[in-house]
């Protein structure tokens, strides 16, 4: 029996094949994932799943992402995987390596606490492709518990910055780099237990890519490999053909950057020409002080997210998908930012507002499949200081769903992660057992959806009360003082709020963007962005109006 086939059967592509193959594929990548999920240690990962896990090839080109996984990271992944190969060449690689790195710089991530974990893997050998994980870490150091603060305006006041560097070396890991890394960090056993998982799932997907060519062959899974690339680039370029021809234009606001108030103007300009899309974000405004500054492949990653779901939701997402998709943006702009710029923040808020205005220029060439805008923000609170409980430091994070835009046909969803984030919420009960905070109210937000003929979906709302000293809050948002925007005669939706409550009965409404100290017994009440709507609200269902009040 001939254990490579596909070397044998030449390069005549099989369909039923290409779908065997395809399924094997992404079920390593989400494998790779659930692996990561089920070891974690850290609320984040194990209960919201702030990860992703891939296959790639041995270039570092994108061939099959896990469903469960955030948008952002299919952009970030590849370039990361590159810029380990670049640092640490492929020949000096071997079996049970494992290569970690965390910086923007140049490329490898969105911000610091995206801990990318690649790996290669050998068969009879020869190193046939890699597989890696992201995982977001809830403290990598720096100025503020979280490593996302605000009042910081270069990259290294964000945090800890991991160059690519081996963290196992033929299965031994090094202990002494992890000591150090995990000596700058606050919560050095919740970065010990998730880097293991990451770890640990590489092993799995790795072991799964072996079983699977030696199943089917090594030059086999190769080939298909290929064609899986080359089948979704087919099916993308037929898709763009269909879009009208043309130059299609928009642009939004940010409110400030945490230092200076003055907004901050993301302008996109859509070229349709044949097969092809580019989409150029030049004309977007200077890299600004505070950390909303993006570098490309978070800018390439929300472009790609936005054309697989407007023209092809189903379609595998891998690198093949974006071969007809052109990026560009210029040095020293929001958009690409010139080291050492600030970027901590720009996953939460930046990207989200590059799909809005994405959306705003396709909004006509695809009405049946483009919505209004989302809450606009990933929403993030952060509360660091001392557990009473257990005299060690601890860091709670999460980001807070608010409501989808509306679509053509349906109402938008509430309180749900839209755009570049696909993370879960924490249990109350998780929150409560795991942190000194205890949660009085969670909910959605009535009134706050664009109305329309279609309404946006919910804000929602979460109170957390306080019970530790003196806790450090970082609120990472957007959308406080301008509302999400309906379509088509849809209307706007309500924007967001955050509101401090003190022990004597005064309040404090606080910025979308801050870092700040507040004292124990206090609460803090944040409440989401709405939807916006699409189409006349006079023209709704009465039956739709009798349930929304």
């Amino acid at each position: 029996m001939n254990p490579h086939p596909g070397a044998a059967r030449g390069t005549q592509v099989d369909p039923v094949t290409l779908q065997v193959m395809t399924n094997a594929i992404y079920s390593v990548a989400d494998e790779v994932v659930a692996a990561l999920v089920r070891t974690s240690y850290s609320t984040n990962i194990k209960d919201r799943r702030d990860c992703s896990g891939a296959v790639f090839t041995v270039g570092g080109e994108v061939v099959a992402q896990g469903e469960v996984g955030t948008p952002l990271h299919l952009g970030v992944m590849g370039p990361a995987v590159q810029t380990a190969l670049a640092a640490i060449p492929a020949e000096s690689l071997e079996p049970d390596d494992d290569i970690i790195m965390n910086t923007p710089y140049p490329a490898g991530s969105g911000h610091l606490n995206d801990v990318a974990a690649v790996a290669p893997v050998f068969y009879d050998g020869r190193l046939v492709a890699f597989v890696a994980n992201m995982a977001h870490h809830v403290d990598m150091g720096g100025f503020a518990p979280g490593s996302m603060p605000f009042g910081v305006w270069e990259h290294y006041q964000e945090g800890l910055q991991i160059p690519p560097v081996k963290v196992v070396k033929r299965g031994r890991l090094d202990e002494e780099l992890v000591r150090l890394i995990s000596s700058n960090l606050r919560t050095p056993i919740e970065f010990r237990g998730d880097l293991a998982a990451q770890i640990a799932a590489n092993n799995v997907g790795e072991k799964r890519l072996q079983a699977l060519m030696a199943k089917y062959g090594r030059d086999e899974v190769l080939f298909y490999m290929t064609e899986l690339m080359n089948y979704s680039e087919r099916r993308i370029r037929a898709a763009i053909q269909k879009l009208p021809q043309g130059s299609f234009s928009f642009e939004d606001y940010l409110e400030g950057d945490g230092i200076v108030r003055d907004r901050i103007a993301i302008r996109v300009r859509v070229t349709v020409q044949g097969s092809e899309i580019v989409a150029d974000f030049s004309e977007s405004d200077p890299q600004v002080l505070g950390p909303l500054n993006c570098r490309p492949p978070s800018v390439e990653a929300c472009v790609y997210y936005v054309v697989k779901a407007l023209l092809d939701p189903g379609l595998p997402p891998n690198v093949g998908a974006f071969r007809p998709v052109k990026v560009v943006t210029r040095p020293g702009t929001l958009l690409e930012v010139q080291h050492p710029g600030a970027v901590c923040n720009a996953n939460i808020i930046t990207t989200q507002r590059i799909v809005d205005v994405l959306l705003g220029a396709l909004l006509e060439v695809v009405p049946e499949r483009a919505s209004a805008a989302c809450s606009g923000t990933m929403n993030l609170l952060n509360i660091g200081g001392q557990d009473p409980r257990t005299g060690r430091l601890f860091n709670y994070i999460e980001t807070y769903g608010g409501g989808q835009g509306a679509l053509i046909d349906r109402d938008g969803t509430s309180a749900v992660q839209c755009h570049m984030t696909n993370t879960r919420n924490a249990p109350v009960e998780v929150i409560e057992s795991a942190y000194p905070l205890r949660i009085h109210g969670y909910g959605l937000v009535p009134d706050s959806a664009g109305p329309g003929k279609f309404r946006g979906g919910y804000g929602m709302m979460r109170e957390f009360e306080i019970l530790a000293d003196r806790v450090t809050v970082t609120l990472s948002s957007d959308r406080f003082e301008t509302a999400p925007w309906g379509v088509f005669g849809g209307c706007n939706a309500r924007p967001g709020s955050c509101t401090v409550v003190r022990p004597d009965g005064s309040e404090e409404q606080l910025p979308s963007k801050v870092t700040c100290t507040v004292q124990g017994g206090a609460r803090l009440s944040s409440v989401t962005p709405g939807g916006g709507g699409w189409g006349d609200p006079f023209e709704r269902d009465p039956e739709r109006v009798r349930q929304d009040v």
